[in-house]
């Protein structure tokens, strides 16, 4: 059992804190196994908005987590109190994947953990973070960054889609879409896809691609085309093509490939089909071209990372991602 401890502290934002409890939290009907120990760490009773919180735990329990998330905060101008920054670098040190939330990239960044990493945040405050810690490679462009051990997101949503992305090297796909179901939302959003700030996502009832997302990835078996596409959301080519965009930052067939990837990779993990079987049930045809995009997206060939990932999770040792993964993850724009 992982366990995953919270820096709780006073003006921290609670959606976020509430992000990394709903997902690590408790486990998703049907998965068996032991799920993560949480914990709550601060430094005594603090505030978050309009809510009054008594941590379990103090900030010396960060040292012997596995993960350590640190939640965004509202005043980005105050520094972070030294017990916190001190807290966070002594788990790092300690050998802790430590993981910011928002605006929680401030404290890392605080920490020395972002020296020389390239590291994201809250579209809004990027340049703040990139003019007080010039030694961070900061990039406002996109919703996480991976860098193995320190991981940062940008805001909101994107906290939800880097606790989805822990779960999914500690767990693999298969659980990390079983959390996403319960919690309704999508399954994956790359590391590199753009933070939308032109365009923000609609609310669920207006938008215009949302009954197309899932009847497309029902169907990656199939040759779909951007006519396909296009056909079954009433709409022109041109028109889906900007709502694409608008909506998930890139290309309709773009956006096919990334989910074909996924499920390739979710049946690698979770089944004993071939290549030239999972190339078929993902629409990529053939074993060659599922290899082809398979390595220069994921940055292995299908079989190390079958290879990799069983092994790994063998061992119970799985709370990295293969390298190759990782560096795609963050390096996509």
């Amino acid at each position: 059992m992982r366990t995953v401890a919270v820096a709780v502290t006073d003006g921290m934002l609670h959606f976020e804190l509430s992000v990394a409890y709903e997902v690590f939290g408790g486990a998703p009907a049907g998965v068996t196994g032991p799920w993560y120990r949480l914990l709550g760490c601060g430094p005594g009773t603090v505030r978050a908005g309009g809510f009054r919180l008594e941590p379990d735990h103090g900030l010396d329990r960060l040292a012997s987590a596995d993960t350590v998330i640190v939640p965004g905060w509202a005043d980005v101008d105050a520094e972070p109190s030294s017990d916190l920054v001190d807290a966070v670098r002594a788990a790092h040190e300690a050998g802790a994947r430590v993981a910011s939330l928002c605006t929680g990239a401030f404290v890392l960044a605080a920490a020395g953990l972002l020296d020389g990493r390239r590291a994201t945040t809250h579209w809004a405050h990027t340049g703040a973070l990139a003019a007080r810690y010039p030694r961070v490679e900061v990039d406002p462009d996109v919703l996480y960054v991976d860098n193995g051990s320190v991981l940062t997101s940008a805001g909101k949503a994107a906290a939800m889609d880097l606790c989805l992305h822990l779960v999914r090297l500690d767990r693999g796909s298969a659980v990390a879409n079983a959390v996403a179901r319960r919690l309704v939302v999508p399954p994956h959003r790359a590391g590199g896809q753009a933070q939308f700030v032109p365009s923000p996502v609609p609310a669920q009832e207006s938008h215009p691609l949302a009954e197309l997302f899932p009847w497309a990835i029902e169907r990656l078996d199939r040759p779909l085309t951007v006519e396909d596409l296009a056909r079954r959301a009433a709409m022109s080519s041109r028109n889906l093509g900007r709502q694409f965009r608008s909506v998930t930052g890139t290309t309709p067939l773009q956006w096919l490939l990334t989910q074909r990837i996924r499920r390739a990779q979710e049946l690698l993990e979770t089944t004993d089909d071939s290549v030239e079987a999972i190339a078929a049930a993902t629409g990529m045809g053939t074993g060659a071209t599922l290899r082809r995009h398979f390595n220069r997206t994921v940055g292995v060939p299908p079989d190390t990372y079958r290879r990799t990932f069983r092994g790994s999770h063998a061992e119970g040792a799985a709370d990295r991602t293969p390298s190759g993964e990782r560096q795609a993850a963050t390096s996509r724009t």
